[in-house]
């Protein structure tokens, strides 16, 4: 009797808050007439496919077809048979949209389910006001419209001789908006149109069980991880069923908005802001908490647009029941709860509100009163601009000027403390308490602000996408959904980005704007010593505003990239918009922009810059004007400020190497920026440079340099990963047993790191590492909480609300339908199940633990350390990466195979490739079911080796010297002392080669000395001629390539094998322009060979005897004759092309020859000898006369050696210096090209660029002239040192014989008429 006078006055004291529900009348238009679809009548009938014009994000996914179901959903992909869904609860195992799932049957005539996809104005326009009702603050227009009616439906009912089918008949209808970048759900339930509320199971047995209907979203399963994707419910009973069509979560009964999905990252679903509520993993919300939740908050804001239904009136709210709050709080925070709430921006613009708990008071100054923060004081306005809040921050738009002595009052009344707040820090972070509340900080081997942590020195991924709407000049281009990738080698501070899908004219004119890819220069530039990049400061979680002023058309262009954090694997994700104005940029133009610097200014939670960039736009027929911008930043972000300030006020990032590309076919734009921070001003940059901070180290890309006293360094793994520095490895935690997740927890082995997660049913415990059981969301403590949370508000209400639990609850355990091998446990208004130890389930469905397998084999270990995600159904590989093939006994499987180049090869045992073995993809792959050969005995190298570990009792000091052998037990070419102090060459026996000691810390270009062994039979080379036109030609060990050019562009899509010359080591290349003839020397077999570019040409030896060491080599194509050096014999030698008339040039006072070319017009030949001791440039005439030193001073390591026939120069590559220079032939005008090369090794020139081998890179690098800048660059699939370089022409030039034997055109020199023909880009 009570209970019932309790809940007549419940009901009371609601109606004065309901407003008018909904009517049949107000759905979205359904039928035939509206041009829908009809679903066929069943019990169980799918839709055909629904193929959408523009995918239709779901959570994080995006998705082009759907499917309706009779029973109440929407999905998709195709539904499963109805008995693996229809009776379960959420979550379910593929993805589902549910307005009213249940047992429903449209069979005999019970109703009718209609569908559509609608664009039509009226529609769209009406979607977006109702998504306006339930968030305010949204700019979203839907593009479609995907509209579901499931009208006058029934429930699935058996048969009985006693009772016919009943009249219970539903009517709801599910919309979903959506533009390609969000999607939005509404569910509209007509009042009095939901007759029945659940259906019972097919297979009841009799038993008089219904089970409610299920309403919500449900992700489906994750293949990539071992665990169900996050969900969304709102039913939990009938009463909760009842309620969808009595209230409604957007201040209209029968109307439920959801934010379903973003092409943003993604975490669960939104409600509207007056339905507050946490979203993250799986998580449900329950209308068992009706009617107050959803009440609508007096204190909201209405939306100020026109709305279909009224709303409520407020003006009759209990006095007693308004909030009580602080009088000492400011302005902003009056409409706040007395608990801080934090507030954080969703990726369609509107904001979602989570209670906190006490924390300190943020004190912001009316918006108005904030004055501009630029030393300049120029005001910036960016319109719409509203960077994301958070608790315990004030963020500043580009416009505001902030008082930053005043921003930030703490009270210590509100002291937030570690042990109330440490989770907030990162797994590789701890917490640290100070006066005024706490702070995170990153633990030894890791950088970041503490709530983000990194691994010091591994390389970075960055995802997001980039959207907005730009004009180049009067046309528009719209920006929609493109991928944006960034790679940033953190320990070179290197970052490289690629935008895809960019249209034209947009991807030419955004050339310049080299800061969309700067921000991750900043964030991981590397730093100088005692001074920070971004992401030590700011961490995953920040906004970018860039206004850029561009000159002299005062164009302006407005950049916003929200960072948001760091997903599973660790990558970064950010979302980019760029609108406004930007100059035009004549297609098939290059830009090029010299090395700047930027200064930053450090704010509590802001930092500021601005700066002017000059760029060079040079037009496809060459033409170039400079222009210049002006770009003003702010960057908005979280900053602990109770622990003291370690980063300086200000700080100067150094920007080099600035390359930007656009390639029209692959409409893909790139920058690549080389990105240094340290102090502002002070000293200019040192002559010699330590190669940590040059970028010039021998590290691997996962290792940290270290620096030291001048030009020396270190080299250390980071952490996760093993090995010497020069090659690291990536540590598998979980399967060595280096940490513990816990007894129901996943240990998941990522690249560098690792990463902890619950079973299914379990939940993160406070610490972080343990996984108790996921609590019942109907337990008594959860409405202890609900009560608690609302006492000082209604206490009617939490009496209300207690009674339910006293009076309603049943002992479930009396019949549960728990496994036998677990127990139940029953709570208020529920019950659980747990399983027995030994077992491991839900407690439903529990078996036993499993026997302990065998121990992971090294092919396993391999295998899984290079996996990005390990999933139930298999491995999912990093693209691009090679990924060994292991076979049920763990071993590596003998034919290998490359899934992204399609090249296979065969292995041993340990996984070594054995050589001779690779094939390309297309053609029959080797024979690898050979037997294994005996094992060998150790060589001299390892002997040697081993007995000098034993006389330095295993643990040799950094000064010892211990031999370096390769896999195969040979002496490694390059051998150093154990601190890299001293390297010099060996050859095959160990001895060192004379001048070839360094003292510098230059690391010496040694080439191998031994011949890669070859399998027998060995394949027959064939040439596969390159195309037409100019094309590279390049040296890499066992191959020679090819690449052509565009102009002076590479060509990367169309590089190929030319030649593969299984056992070779090709060092020498040069090309006859008569014959279309390649000539090349190899240092494995000591010989000098010839191919002509015919298809299936086949390799010619020349010269097989008398050669130890040859490596450079020209081809004078005029007098038919070939020079060569020998740096084993120290020799230099011409013969014919043919091999005939050989004799020695010069064999005295030569060390290390290496390069060699040759001015055929003019008849002089120049080399490089690199004598540690002396290096130097020599020159002489074809015949050997008038030799002499051209150059000898400021140099260290000349590799490389190139004519320039247009200026009538000789150029070389330094890698010891690092320099591009070139000189006259007299001596004289010497002066730099380019001076932080890599490490070069050959090099050849073309039109106005240089290209390079790089032993750094792996690659070949351009250089323009004009520019001084690397514009370009080709990175082979199979990474290995590359050697010569040269350039095939299509055709050579002729004229008569002068009488000094020069060749001279008709009326005007060779130079002048190459020169001519090439600035008027005449392709020859």
């Amino acid at each position: 009797m009570y209970l019932k006078v309790g809940l007549f006055h419940f009901q009371l004291l609601c109606a004065g808050f309901l407003v008018t529900a909904i009517q049949r009348e107000d759905l979205f238009q359904y039928g035939p007439g509206s041009g829908d679809s009809v679903l066929q009548d069943g019990d169980d009938e799918t839709s055909e496919v629904v193929k959408l014009e523009r995918r239709l994000y779901f959570y994080e996914a995006e998705f082009s077809e759907l499917y309706v179901g009779t029973n109440g959903i929407i999905s998709m992909q195709d539904f499963p048979r109805e008995t693996q869904y229809v009776d379960d609860g959420f979550p379910t195992e593929f993805p589902v949209i549910a307005p009213f799932l249940a047992d429903i049957d449209t069979s005999k005539g019970k109703g009718k389910i209609y569908y559509r996809v609608d664009s039509s104005a009226e529609v769209l326009e009406r979607a977006a006001l109702e998504v306006k009702r339930g968030f305010p603050e949204t700019t979203f227009k839907p593009s479609h419209v995907f509209i579901v009616t499931w009208d006058r439906v029934g429930p699935y009912e058996e048969p009985t001789r006693n009772s016919g089918p009943s009249n219970r008949v539903n009517t709801f209808q599910a919309v979903l908006p959506y533009d390609g970048t969000d999607t939005y759900a509404l569910f509209l339930y007509p009042d009095n149109e939901l007759h029945f509320f659940g259906t019972r199971p097919k297979e009841s047995y009799n038993v008089q069980l219904e089970l409610p209907a299920r309403v919500g979203f449900s992700r489906g399963e994750l293949v990539n991880l071992r665990r169900d994707g996050p969900f969304y419910s709102l039913t939990s009973s009938e009463q909760t069923v009842k309620n969808l069509y009595q209230v409604g979560n957007a201040g209209v009964p029968g109307l439920w908005i959801f934010h379903i999905g973003s092409s943003f990252p993604f975490d669960n679903v939104v409600p509207p802001e007056i339905a507050t509520h946490t979203s993250g993993g799986p998580t449900v919300v329950s209308l068992d908490r009706f009617p107050y939740e959803s009440l609508p908050n007096p204190l909201t804001t209405e939306s100020p647009l026109p709305v279909p239904y009224p709303h409520s009136d407020f003006g009759s709210l209990p006095e007693d029941e308004t909030p009580k709050h602080d009088l000492a709080l400011s302005t902003t925070e009056k409409q706040e709860d007395v608990f801080p709430e934090e507030t954080t921006r969703s990726p369609a613009g509107h904001t979602t509100t989570y209670l906190a708990s006490p924390g300190p008071v943020v004190e912001v100054p009316p918006e108005s009163d904030v004055p501009a923060i630029y030393p300049e004081e120029e005001i910036i306005s960016l319109v719409n601009a509203k960077p994301p809040s958070a608790k315990n921050r004030h963020v500043v738009t580009v416009d505001e000027e902030v008082n930053f002595d005043t921003v930030f009052v703490y009270t210590t009344e509100n002291k937030e403390t570690c042990a109330q707040f440490e989770r907030q820090c990162s797994q590789h972070g701890y917490c640290t308490d100070y006066s005024s509340g706490f702070c995170c900080h990153c633990t030894s081997g890791y950088y970041g602000n503490g709530r983000h942590c990194l691994p010091e020195g591994v390389p970075h991924r960055v995802n997001g996408k980039v959207s907005g709407q730009i004009s180049v000049g009067i046309a528009q281009v719209d920006l929609s959904n493109m991928d944006l990738h960034a790679y940033v080698v953190v320990s070179d501070g290197r970052a490289y980005t690629a935008i895809s899908d960019v249209p034209e004219p947009a991807g030419w004119a955004l050339m310049p704007v080299s800061t969309i890819g700067g921000l991750f220069g900043w964030l991981f530039a590397l730093e100088l010593p005692n001074h920070e990049n971004g992401f030590s400061i700011a961490g995953a979680i920040f906004t970018r505003y860039a206004e850029i002023t561009f000159y002299p058309g005062n164009e302006k262009l407005r950049v916003t990239q929200e960072v948001k954090g760091l997903d599973a694997e660790n990558h970064l994700t950010v979302h980019t918009q760029i609108h406004g104005h930007v100059p035009f940029v004549p297609p098939g133009a290059t830009v090029q922009i010299e090395p700047f610097k930027e200064i930053y200014h450090y704010h509590p939670s802001v930092v500021t810059s601005t700066s002017t960039q000059e760029y060079k736009v040079i037009s496809a027929g060459g033409h170039s004007e400079t222009f210049s911008y002006r770009i003003s930043q702010n960057i908005s972000y979280y900053e602990c400020r109770h622990a003291p300030k370690t980063v300086p006020n200000a700080q100067q990032l150094r920007l080099e190497r600035v390359f930007v590309l656009y390639s029209k076919d692959e409409q893909v734009l790139r920058y690549a920026i080389t990105n240094q921070i340290g102090p502002v001003g002070g000293d200019p940059k040192p002559v010699v440079e330590n190669p940590c901070y040059s970028g010039t180290h021998e590290c691997d890309m996962t290792a940290q340099c270290i620096p030291g006293d001048g030009l020396q360094y270190q080299c250390q793994c980071a952490t996760g990963y093993r090995g010497d520095g020069t090659n690291c490895f990536d540590i598998d935690e979980c399967a060595e047993g280096l940490v513990s997740c816990g007894s129901q927890a996943l240990c998941i082995n990522l690249q560098g790191t690792h990463r902890c997660e619950c079973r299914r049913g379990y939940e993160f415990a406070s610490d972080g590492r343990t996984c108790p059981p996921v609590p019942s969301p109907c337990s008594f403590s959860f409405y202890e909480c609900r009560i608690a949370c609302h006492t000082h508000r209604s206490p009617f209400l939490s009496a209300i609300l207690a009674s339910f639990v006293s009076f309603l609850d049943v002992d479930e355990c009396n019949h549960h339908n728990c496994h036998p091998h677990a127990t139940c446990h029953n709570t208020p208004g529920s019950y659980n199940c747990r399983c027995l130890g030994g077992y491991d389930g839900d407690g439903f469905q529990c078996t036993p633990h499993p026997v302990p397998s065998r121990p992971k084999t090294v092919c396993e270990h391999h295998r899984d350390s290079l996996q990005s995600e390990l999933s139930p159904r298999g491995a999912r590989p990093s693209l691009g990466m090679y990924i060994p093939q292991c076979d049920e006994n763990g071993n590596y499987r003998p034919l290998q195979c490359h899934g992204s180049t399609g090249y296979c090869w065969c292995v041993d045992s340990r996984g070594q490739e054995r050589p001779g073995t690779r094939t390309p993809p297309g053609t029959a792959s080797a024979r690898c079911d050979h037997h294994e050969p005996t094992p060998r005995s150790a060589t001299m190298c390892e002997r040697w080796r081993s007995s000098l570990l034993e006389h330095y009792g295993g643990q040799p000091a950094p000064h010892h010297y211990i031999p370096q052998c390769d896999d195969l037990g040979n002496f490694s070419p390059l051998q150093c002392y154990g601190d890299n102090s001293y390297c010099w060459c060996v050859d095959a026996q160990g001895r060192e080669v004379s001048g070839t000691r360094s003292h510098s810390g230059i690391i010496p270009a040694c080439l191998p000395t031994v011949p890669p062994p070859t399998l027998q039979p060995t394949p027959r080379p064939d040439v596969t001629p390159p195309p037409l036109g100019t094309v590279l030609l390049y040296a890499q060990g066992q191959q020679i390539g090819s690449l052509p050019l565009n102009g002076t562009r590479i060509n990367k899509e169309k590089a190929a094998v030319v030649l593969a010359l299984h056992g070779s080591i090709v060092v020498g290349i040069d090309y006859d322009c008569r014959e279309r003839m390649v000539y090349w020397t190899d240092v494995a077999g000591r010989t000098i060979s010839k191919a002509s570019l015919q298809a299936g040409s086949e390799p010619e030896i020349i010269i097989n005897s008398g050669l130890l060491s040859p490596e450079g080599l020209a081809v004078d194509h005029v007098r038919r004759k070939m020079f060569w050096v020998d740096s084993g014999m120290d020799k230099i030698e011409t013969a014919r092309l043919d091999g005939t008339e050989r004799r020695v040039l010069f064999d005295t006072d030569l060390v290390n020859p290496r390069a060699i070319v040759v001015d055929s017009h003019r008849g002089n030949l120049y080399w490089t000898d690199w004598n540690r001791e002396a290096p130097k440039i020599e020159t002489s005439t074809l015949d050997g006369e008038n030799r002499r030193v051209l150059v000898s001073r400021d140099i260290g390591l000349p590799n490389a050696l190139t004519f320039d026939y247009f200026r009538k120069q000789i150029c070389w590559a330094d890698a010891g210096t690092k320099r591009l220079e070139c000189i006259l032939p007299d001596g004289s005008g010497r002066h730099a090209i380019h001076s932080n090369l890599n490490y070069p090794f050959g090099m050849t020139v073309h039109s106005n660029h240089f290209y390079y081998t790089d032993w750094r890179r792996d690659g070949v690098i351009a250089v323009s002239r004009e520019a001084s800048q690397l514009t370009d660059e080709y990175l082979p699939d199979q990474r290995s040192h590359l050697y010569g370089i040269t350039v095939a022409l299509p055709r050579c030039f002729y004229g008569k014989r002068t009488s000094a034997g020069l060749n001279v055109g008709l009326g005007f020199s060779f130079s002048r008429l190459l020169f001519k023909l090439t600035s008027s880009h005449i392709v020859l």
